[in-house]
């Protein structure tokens, strides 16, 4: 026995609940994955025997085996069959091809909902904001995680920004059944719509359309910069936050740094079917198999993995133990501070004081109760708000992009050649340089690269497919390199696309 584990009053008092069976594939990961899965696993085993846990394929082995995704057919098999994965950190192989493990499994398995907790531990862990305590909600398979990107030209590439309306009405609601089932108070909306006006404005839409069905529950909207800046400095003011896909990874990693440490940082990864839960943190491989990572954050993941499960005893176990740990001082390497903390513990020791200490509730900060309920529904409806179903829909124009250059890259050369190509069917409105408007009358200061959007709104009322194909061939016969296309589109009269700037 460990001299951690022999600090503890009584742990031979503690008695476990009895719960059904229930297996759980487990991911160790890479790099420190092993030790922290480790040391996470014996405390589970500890809290809830009726757990079992099924190892599967999954990072540096799966890759190593030719699998460039980096999952094993037995990873598929056994969420498949569990609808449920625990999942350590993942080291992905430089170089090109290999593909993301964690942007695999939650675009492959509709885990659209990323939860993240970010708590702070003070004074016990070094926090910004001694009483922060802010839930962020991510949306997990849109926005530019959709990774359709395009080279074009020599000196430009694009990413494609995706938002789609069922996306944002299910990670929406989530958002505020989650505020609703968990005694929260607010949810403020995260988005730039300000500048992208259609993708993030729809998100902001949406959720200006569910909020009142929640009349409890207090709501806000910020633009994503001033927000990510007041979860900085006033997190406080925040409760749950909902936000597409990229600002919710910047933001969560802001909270959780704020919060204390993002080693400490667990997450949820819901959907309608299974759900995945993994530490936020990496796999550190400069400091594997050392026995001084912090299981914490893969730790913190599990309890919320029994709480989705409806083991609420074991994770109300686990989590005060975990505090009491914190509170008596016995603290990993990463957040040991002299004259806060009382014994510097490695992996293993950190786990077994847990153990030690199941059945013990914090006597400084407050202790958790996760309440007896049946396991989360995996089932989250969608929302289908009129009245964006079957808007009329018409074709007014394309914006056609050009991969062209001269040495003067004069934008009044090239719409002198375009004007006289538009045909019958169009004009050439406008063209544009990497958003900015160029031609007609544009300014001579602005940078011009090889890459320009030119726009062909229909002379009349709307255009079809065949007079874009048209224009589309007398562009090419007259030698210029048209490498996208957009279709300009009105819904029940309200234009589906930007106005460029200066049209």
């Amino acid at each position: 026995m460990s001299a951690v584990l022999a600090e503890s009053l009584a742990p031979a008092r503690y008695v476990p609940a009895a719960l059904p069976a229930t297996t759980i594939p487990v991911a160790a990961g890479d790099g420190i994955g092993p030790e922290i899965m480790d040391a996470t696993l014996a405390i589970l085993k500890a809290a809830d025997p009726a757990l079992a846990f099924h190892a599967v394929t999954v990072g540096l082995k799966a890759y190593e085996g030719g699998l460039m995704a980096g999952i094993g057919e037995d990873t598929w098999q056994a969420i498949d069959q569990h609808k449920i994965i625990l999942k350590g950190p993942i080291t992905t192989p430089q170089g090109g091809g290999y593909k993301s493990v964690n942007v695999t499994l939650r675009k492959t398995l509709g885990l659209y909902a990323n939860l993240r907790p970010c708590v702070s531990y003070h004074p016990y862990v070094t926090a910004l904001h001694p009483t922060m305590d802010v839930v962020i909600v991510r949306e997990n398979e849109e926005d530019t995680y959709a990774g359709i990107e395009h080279r074009q030209s020599d000196e430009v590439v694009q990413c494609l920004k995706l938002i789609t309306r069922p996306g944002c009405e299910r990670i929406v609601r989530y958002a505020f059944e989650y505020a609703r089932a968990h005694g929260r108070k607010k949810v403020t909306c995260m988005t730039k719509d300000n500048i992208m006006k259609l993708t993030d404005g729809l998100f902001h839409k949406v959720f200006d359309e569910i909020a009142p069905q929640y009349p409890e529950i207090a709501t806000n909207h910020m633009i994503i910069d001033i927000g990510t800046a007041r979860m900085a400095s006033r997190p406080t003011d925040f409760d749950v936050v909902v936000t597409p896909n990229l600002y919710g990874d910047i933001l969560s990693d802001v909270a959780a740094e704020v919060a204390g440490s993002i080693g400490l940082a667990g997450s949820s990864n819901i959907g309608h079917d299974c759900a995945m839960f993994e530490a936020v943190h990496g796999s550190a491989p400069d400091i594997a198999g050392k026995d001084i990572a912090n299981p914490s954050g893969l730790l913190l993941s599990a309890v919320m993995m029994l709480v989705h499960l409806g083991r609420s005893k074991p994770a109300t176990d686990i989590h005060n133990a975990w505090l009491c740990t914190l509170e008596e001082g016995i603290h990993t390497g990463d957040i040991y501070r002299d004259g806060v903390s009382r014994r510097k513990v490695g992996t293993r020791d950190f786990a077994e004081a847990v153990i030690a200490r199941l059945g013990q509730q914090p006597k400084k900060m407050a202790a958790v109760d996760y309440p007896e309920r049946e396991p989360e529904s995996l089932v989250h409806p969608d929302v289908a708000i009129p009245p964006h179903v079957n808007a009329k829909k018409a074709l007014v124009g394309v914006d056609v992009f050009l991969n062209w250059d001269t040495e003067t890259r004069d934008p009044n050369e090239l719409g002198a050649a375009l004007e006289g190509l538009a045909g019958d069917d169009f004009r050439l409105a406008l063209i544009t340089n990497r958003g900015v408007k160029v031609y007609p009358n544009g300014n001579p200061q602005t940078l011009r690269t090889d890459h320009w959007r030119c726009r062909f709104p229909a002379r009349g009322e709307t255009v079809d497919g065949q007079a874009i194909s048209r224009l589309l061939m007398r562009i090419a016969d007259a030698g210029f390199d048209a490498v996208k296309t957009e279709n300009l589109y009105t819904f029940d009269g309200v234009r589906g696309y930007s106005q460029a700037q200066g049209e």
